[in-house]
C-alpha cells in the first residue's frame, strides 16, 4: 500500500464564512491557517493547496486578551537608515483597515514561499458584515463553539 498524495485537480475547495465578532485574534488566526492549508482534511498533502476559501466578516470586532490591545506593537521598516516604524494594535483596529490585524496574524502562521502565498490568496477579510461572495454559497463555520476560550465578551 502506498501513501496517498492529492493532485491539484482532485481537490474539492469549499467556501467557508467565519464571523469574527468577539473572537480572540490568535486563536482565530490559528484555526484559519489550519483550514487554509487543508490540514483539517484526511487528504492533506504538504505540497498541494488542499485548503478551503475562507471569508472573515466583522474583523473590526475581534478582541485581544490582557492588555494586548493597547500594548501590542506592529513594526515595519521604510527601507531608509533608522526607518523602523511602530503602530499599536489599538490604532490599527480603530483605524481605516482593521482587517489587516487578522491578515497579518494568519500570514505569519502560513509557510513562506509560493504555496503559502497562494494559500493566503484564498483568505478574504472584511471589516464589516457585508461581503460580495454570496454567489459562492459559503457555509458558516462557528469558531466560538470549538472552545470556550475562543470568545471574549
Amino acid at each position: 500500500m502506498s501513501t496517498f498524495s492529492a493532485k491539484p485537480a482532485d481537490v474539492e475547495k469549499k467556501w467557508v464564512i467565519i464571523d469574527a465578532s468577539g473572537l480572540v485574534v490568535g486563536r482565530l488566526a490559528s484555526i484559519i491557517a489550519l483550514r487554509l492549508r487543508g490540514k483539517h482534511r484526511a487528504t492533506f498533502t504538504p505540497h498541494v493547496d488542499t485548503g478551503d476559501n475562507i471569508i472573515v466578516i466583522n474583523a473590526e470586532k475581534v478582541v485581544f486578551t490582557g492588555n494586548k490591545r493597547k500594548d501590542k506593537s506592529y513594526f515595519w521598516h521604510t527601507g531608509y537608515p533608522g526607518g523602523i516604524k511602530e503602530r499599536k494594535a489599538e490604532k490599527i483596529l480603530d483605524g481605516r483597515f482593521p482587517n489587516r490585524i487578522i491578515e497579518k496574524a494568519v500570514e505569519r502562521m502560513l509557510p513562506r514561499g509560493p504555496l503559502g502565498r497562494k494559500q493566503l490568496g484564498n483568505l478574504r477579510v472584511y471589516a464589516g458584515a457585508e461581503h460580495p461572495h454570496t454567489a459562492q454559497q459559503p457555509e458558516t463555520f462557528d469558531v466560538a463553539v470549538l472552545n470556550k476560550k475562543n470568545v471574549r465578551s
